[in-house]
């Protein structure tokens, strides 16, 4: 199996035990791992789930969390964000973020996890250009 792009409603379900997805996070994940797929997060999912830690001063204690886990950030490379800008003029309700999602998936031959129901949707719509 093949690596596993991680969005932010997946991150911030693993960082956040109060969150409605946690204890489905944290089995999706324990599964890759159990299967031995990496695991990798963009740079924007990964800011995206620093939020609620940096208003509470605690973006070092998510980092280290995210670490432990093993996943690895993404960084956005000129093709993604080429790739994430035809997608978002494609389709008008797809925010950046998510478009950015969707090229790094797409860019590094990968399948998605996310609990974001419109994304996966544009995901299986969207032709993979590799």
């Amino acid at each position: 199996m093949g690596a596993l792009v991680l969005d932010a409603s997946v991150l911030i379900g693993l960082l956040d035990s109060a969150d409605a997805h946690h204890a489905r996070a944290v089995e999706d994940v324990e599964r890759a791992d159990r299967d031995r797929r990496q695991l990798l997060a963009p740079a924007s999912a990964y800011t995206e789930a620093l939020v609620a830690f940096a208003r509470a001063g605690r973006v070092r204690e998510a980092r280290k969390a995210i670490a432990a886990m093993g996943i690895t950030i993404a960084p956005l490379t000129a093709t993604m964000a080429e790739r994430a800008a035809v997608l978002r003029a494609s389709h008008r309700h797809l925010r950046l973020p998510d478009a950015i999602v969707l090229a790094c998936a797409d860019e590094l031959a990968s399948e998605l996890l996310s609990y974001d129901h419109r994304l996966t949707s544009i995901a299986t719509k969207t032709p993979r250009r590799r």
